[in-house]
């Protein structure tokens, strides 16, 4: 008997351990940075991702990966905005058809600000982004698309009727075959009888039966509490029957609020989800960041996620390389033009950034609405991290360092002839923090916690010297759907341009 029971567990560890090494682990966040909405595709072994930019230009941040865990951003879906729009860049969702790779996006239109979905084409997933237009208006909001191919059939879904009083609904219609038009009339797919949101929608087929997974409850903030459900049908028109089990994805020790994603064929030819989640504690500042869940299905026939109910960072994926740590991010400004990771507060920044002499010239134009002209910034990846710039020449003009909400809140340290200041702004109130002499060009932000900063200057970049007595609180700047970034300002004229000579985002965890 011991003979036996020793070879048993002896093929059982072997076992275990063939299964290991057949999966590589990573942890989520796959993409770091506040990236909300995320959608997928797979073009041979290649994957495209994109997500919401909200009121940030460029429009829908688009990145590339080889395993669905290491990811580089090689651009964005529009460089430059579409003419019909205005605002509110929400939900752009990808698909791949007959080579080419459409994305189907929400935005607010510009002669009445109602949400409306457009399509762009690009003729291969790294060509230019070519706008069609409007191709979803539908009551006072039309948001969240998404494609299915149901035996050669296209069909288009999106939410509805989150505007009205009466319940959301996921609205489909056909698609015509060149996926530029709805065909037919629009029908109703699935009702939020509960009252509590429904989004985000991604359709999939498996067996008999196909699934409608979608967002629910609250999307955005630090005290959201988003969650993923499932209903299923027989027929892609529905009815659809909700899961008993629902919410099947939920936040937890480790997330705060999780939803709103995209399935994809992995190599392995397992099904995996992206969508986004508010790390819990302090992290949940770097605001709503792409995770990916593996789901397998029940014998029930309806589908699980592999490691539970609960939201988890730590995952495993087959055929995949080890996850690379996040990097530092520095600009010299010595390239032709900007690096992708960089975002500008839209609309008061459009064609006001550019690269001279390998220095990055802000000609901010200050409006009525804006008198803090130019922001630049970047996506904040961890908790506790430190921003710096030099500042390379003098004028009138208000020039240095920024954390950034809106053009209406944000905190910045700033240069201005031989003044240095350091002045918050909550819903356009501003207040002077601290005002002095100087003749410094260097400016460095050190954040905590996520929101929690101490300003410092130095004369030659080395030794620098803390200029605020009180830790400074951002939390104030966080807005309704995104959070605070840190970036470059400049309040001023075209003729009083703020030159800096580099930026550098140093992570301290």
């Amino acid at each position: 008997m011991n003979k036996i029971y020793h070879f048993s567990l002896s093929l059982c560890l072997w076992l275990l351990l063939g299964a290991c090494s057949a999966q590589e682990s990573f942890r989520n966040p796959v993409i770091s940075g506040d990236l909300p909405d995320p959608s997928v595709i797979r073009v041979n072994d290649t994957y495209y991702a994109t997500a919401t930019s909200s009121e940030w230009a460029p429009f829908y941040p688009y990145f590339k990966s080889k395993d669905l865990v290491n990811w580089t951003q090689i651009g964005h879906i529009f460089e430059v905005q579409p003419e019909w729009t205005i605002s509110s860049f929400w939900a752009p969702e990808l698909y791949e058809l007959n080579g080419k790779v459409y994305c189907y996006y929400t935005a607010r239109r510009r002669s009445d600000g109602i949400s409306c979905i457009g399509v762009a084409v690009a003729e291969t997933p790294e060509s230019p982004f070519i706008d069609h237009g409007i191709i979803i208006e539908h009551g006072k909001e039309a948001i969240d698309a998404f494609v299915f191919d149901d035996d050669g059939q296209l069909y288009i879904t999106w939410k509805a009727y989150g505007l009205d009083d009466r319940n959301i609904e996921i609205v489909g219609s056909k698609l015509s075959a060149d996926g530029l038009r709805l065909e037919g009339e629009p029908f109703s797919m699935l009702r939020d009888d509960e009252g509590i949101g429904m989004e985000g929608q991604y359709h999939y087929k498996e067996g008999d039966y196909h699934y409608l997974i979608y967002a629910a409850r609250d999307c955005c903030g630090p005290k959201s509490n988003y969650d993923v459900r499932v209903a299923r049908s027989k027929n892609f028109a529905g009815p659809y029957e909700k899961y008993e089990g629902n919410p099947i994805l939920v936040g937890g020790t480790e997330y705060v609020s999780v939803g709103h994603g995209t399935g994809v064929r992995g190599l392995d030819d397992e099904l995996y989800y992206l969508c986004h989640g508010y790390l819990s504690g302090d992290d949940v500042y770097q605001g709503r960041q792409p995770m990916l869940q593996q789901i397998k299905m029940n014998k029930e026939g309806w589908p699980y996620f592999v490691t539970g109910k609960e939201a988890a960072r730590n995952q495993a994926i087959g055929k995949a390389t080890q996850k690379q740590q996040s990097k530092n991010f520095e600009d010299s400004f010595d390239g032709q033009k900007l690096k992708p990771e960089w975002t500008w507060n839209y609309p008061y920044a459009t064609n006001q950034c550019e690269i001279k002499d390998q220095q990055l010239q802000l000609n901010g134009i200050p409006t009525s609405d804006n008198q803090y002209g130019t922001v630049m910034c970047v996506r904040p990846i961890t908790s506790h991290y430190s921003f710096e710039t030099m500042v390379t020449n003098k004028n009138a003009s208000s020039k240095g360092l920024t954390l950034y909400g809106d053009h209406k809140n944000l905190i910045y340290l700033s240069v201005q002839g031989n003044e240095i200041s350091l002045k918050s702004v909550q819903d356009g109130k501003e207040m002077v923090l601290v005002k002095n002499d100087g003749h410094t060009a260097f400016l460095k932000v050190e954040v905590s916690r996520g929101v929690y900063c101490d300003f410092f200057t130095s004369v030659d970049g080395k030794d620098w010297k803390k200029i605020n007595q009180e830790v400074v609180d951002a939390t104030p700047l966080t807005r309704w759907d995104r959070v605070v970034r840190p970036g470059l300002i400049h309040a001023g004229s075209g003729d009083e341009p703020a030159i800096f000579d580099y930026f550098k985002i140093s992570n301290l965890l």
